[in-house]
């Protein structure tokens, strides 16, 4: 298991803080395949790994497993759940019903929210002024599909397009492990946003479908070939102790 920077200078702080600094790290540890699906592991290897003590590694972990993520047992501790792909299916199915009754939405409005003005100035941009830092370019694209969520006005469909995003960040910021993926991520958020602003409704909703399910296939592949590799570097390692 590769190990992280411990989560800051333990000494004092409060345990809310610090098992909220062990679940960052150990949700990074699984979104960048540190932690593949199989692994096994105990409560004291994280507090001795990360430097704290077992009670806020416990709280992280548990938080973990309440989001699908991890399994326990009191006999074998810790285990990593396999990607449930047919799940991530259905949730991406709920994200496209979602964000295209959202558009809708949006476009049927008299005016455009102000929320819509920080969208363009961060995707209607020159080549040149686009973001490729990978780690930016997904928290972008999650918060350009939470806007036009959001700027619709509906707080319920809001709230479940936020659980469906926690649900499928694992795989999703794998989108932005190629360059060629965020180029057109760019292109694609331009084309979507320039026909919300047009009011042009059923271009808007086929561009928003498109990409979406351009992407989750783009992130099945990427997730498969993540995987792969992941577990070709554990091979001289024994894992699962």
């Amino acid at each position: 298991m590769r190990a992280v920077a411990s989560p800051a200078d333990t000494h004092g702080q409060p345990r809310a803080l610090l098992a909220d600094q062990v679940y960052v790290a150990l949700r990074q540890e699984l979104q960048n395949f540190a932690l593949i699906p199989g692994d096994r592991f105990s409560e004291a290897d994280v507090a001795q790994r990360l430097g704290v003590s077992r009670t806020p590694v416990r709280e992280a972990l548990f938080r973990l497993r309440n989001e699908g993520r991890l399994d326990v047992e009191s006999k074998s501790g810790w285990t990593v759940r396999p990607i449930d792909f047919d799940r991530l299916e259905q949730l991406y199915e709920l994200r496209v019903v979602i964000e295209a009754a959202c558009v809708s939405r949006l476009c049927a409005l008299a005016e455009t929210p102000p929320a819509m003005n920080g969208l363009k100035a961060l995707w209607l941009v020159p080549a040149a002024e686009r973001w490729v830092d990978q780690a930016a370019v997904g928290e972008a694209d999650e918060q350009f599909h939470s806007t036009l969520v959001a700027a619709a006005g509906n707080a319920e469909m809001t709230r479940v397009h936020r659980d469906v995003t926690d649900h499928i960040r694992i795989v999703r910021r794998l989108d932005f492990t190629r360059s060629d993926r965020i180029e057109a991520t760019y292109i694609e958020h331009g084309k979507i946003l320039r026909a919300v602003m047009q009011r042009k409704t059923d271009a808007a909703l086929l561009l928003l479908r498109s990409h979406i399910e351009q992407s989750k296939a783009e992130v099945r592949k990427i997730t498969l070939h993540a995987l792969f590799e992941a577990r070709a570097r554990a091979k001289p390692a024994t894992r699962g102790r």
